[in-house]
């Protein structure tokens, strides 16, 4: 893979795990009780917290930079490379949110890891 595409890549995994990140934080802060009402508060509550849009700016940097990686590698090769930024994002979750890491997930990442290393070392040539 050429430097400016793996650049790219790494940037990728930075902004969506960043945007994922962002919507967590913002989603869980205050998560309602029930009903319609509820629900009501707590997007409005989310709309007023920085998270969200950190998140949506991720999105939107992410979008970029995507459609640039995209134009420095095969789409097949970008897809599967892209799937690596679900192990990034399930680690942060892990790291800042406390969340559970099942043996069927840690399957899922080396799964994942190993199908990105076989594209990323020359496997999709």
């Amino acid at each position: 893979m050429a430097s400016l595409a793996a650049l790219l890549w790494f940037l990728n995994m930075l902004v969506d795990t960043g945007g994922q990140l962002s919507f967590k934080a913002a989603a869980s802060h205050g998560v309602p009780a029930t009903g319609p009402s509820s629900w009501k508060e707590h997007w409005k509550n989310m709309v007023v917290r920085p998270w969200l849009w950190i998140g949506i700016g991720c999105y939107i940097g992410e979008f970029f930079v995507w459609m640039a990686f995209l134009s420095q590698v095969e789409l097949s090769s970008g897809i599967m490379l892209g799937c690596f930024n679900i192990v990034v994002i399930m680690l942060a979750g892990r790291l800042l949110f406390d969340e559970k890491l099942t043996p069927w997930r840690v399957a899922g990442i080396l799964l994942i890891t190993g199908g990105v290393a076989v594209i990323g070392f020359g496997g999709a040539a």
